[in-house]
Parts: C-alpha cells; structure tokens; sequence
C-alpha cells in the first residue's frame, strides 16, 4: 500500500501542495499557505467552483451544489471535495497566504 500523500496541482500557477483523502481540497490548500475563493463551505454557493484537468474527488454530502452536466466536464466544489487520487485543479484566483 502506498502511504505518500496525495498531491494536488494549481494551474496556472503550478503550485503544489499535499493533500489527503481525509481533508478536503480547501482545507489542504489553506493548509498549505493558498487560499482558494470560498465563502459558504458547505457546498452550495460556488464560490469555491473550479475546474479539475486530472485525478477524482468524492464527496460526503448527497449532491453538492453542481449540475449533472458540470460534474461531467470536470468541475469540482473545493470546500467539499475530498481528494481520492493526485489532483490537478485549475483555479486562477488561488493566491498565496502572506503572514
């Protein structure tokens, strides 16, 4: 089995960060000093709406706040989307936490 964490991707920044199955793509990334958009998380107001290019995500809640159709074309809810595989995610607003 392997135990190396899961990594996730931000274009077009080509940041990296590590990620696990128990954590969500938000909490990771603020984890890991990038703020991703967001506001409710919970999964309903889509701010934190992105676009992934690779890997899977699952989520917990029945049916978060997307479409049949955005689901099919890659679109992710980063406050509810738990990481299943290495990710590649597009979300130009990510920026960098300064402290």
């Amino acid at each position: 089995m392997d135990d190396r964490p899961l990594s996730v991707l931000i274009e077009p920044q080509q940041w990296h960060f590590p990620a696990g199955p128990e954590t969500t793509v938000l909490q990771a990334a603020l984890q890991a000093g990038i703020a991703l958009p967001n506001s409710c998380r919970n999964g309903t107001c889509r701010t934190c709406m992105c676009r992934t290019r690779a890997g899977r995500v699952q989520y917990r809640i029945e049916w978060p706040g997307l479409s049949r159709e955005e689901k099919d074309e890659g679109y992710i809810l980063a406050c509810v989307a738990y990481p299943q595989s290495d990710l590649v995610i597009v979300s130009p607003a990510a920026r960098k936490i300064t402290p």
